[in-house]
């Protein structure tokens, strides 16, 4: 993180501070506190990013007890040596995958996100990486994410009109389409194909 960033660092830890105090603070002054603190580091967010308040509000300020990084999958699925990526709505292409429900395992949301997404059936074949996002893609979030990488392979399915992507095609790496990069960014996909290649393939971790 540039000089430029601490102003983030700054408005998370006040947030996370703020978090925890509203989870195990019991004087009713220090929740005040507490919700003040909340709300400078929403204001903060709010005024370096052009973001309403509300919405960083919604996006940033509604869990509780201790602070945890959320969960983000991507599945990497090859076929004749390319890659799947989903189209997006907006006309950029990912990996399928997304926020890890707090009711299901990483493997199953996996499955789930490829189904949601590209239509497909898929089993997990092993891990290609577990990544601290902020260290590779851009921009920087107001969160902390964890980054978790599958191999899978295709058992079945079949593309299925959907709210999030307009369809599927496979890639090499070097005919890789323009990159929704927030999610997923070259450096990432070359990982994914590295690992495809290796037979003793061990997961990668920040």
């Amino acid at each position: 993180m540039n000089k430029n960033e601490k102003w983030l660092k700054w408005a998370v830890e006040l947030q996370a501070i703020a978090q925890s105090g509203l989870f195990y603070g019991k004087d009713k002054f220090d929740i005040e506190r507490y919700e003040r603190i909340r709300d400078i580091s929403a204001e903060m967010l709010s005024y370096k990013t052009e973001i309403s308040v509300e919405k960083i509000k919604d996006l940033f300020c509604g869990d509780k007890g201790y602070q945890t990084p959320k969960i983000d999958t991507r599945a990497a699925i090859f076929k004749d040596n390319k890659i799947l990526l989903v189209h997006e709505s907006n006309g950029r292409w990912s990996l399928p995958g997304g926020w890890c429900d707090v009711d299901i395992s990483t493997e199953e949301n996996t499955i789930k996100e490829v189904k949601e997404e590209a239509g497909l059936d898929v089993v997990v074949k092993r891990v290609i990486a577990v990544q601290d996002r902020e260290k590779h893609n851009l921009p920087v979030y107001a969160y902390k994410v964890c980054k978790i990488f599958m191999q899978c392979e295709v058992k079945g399915g079949k593309f299925k009109p959907n709210i999030e992507t307009t369809g599927f095609d496979y890639f090499g790496i070097d005919e890789l389409p323009d990159l929704a990069e927030e999610k997923n960014n070259r450096e990432q996909i070359e990982m994914c194909f590295n690992a495809m290649k290796s037979e003793h393939w061990e997961a990668l971790f920040d």
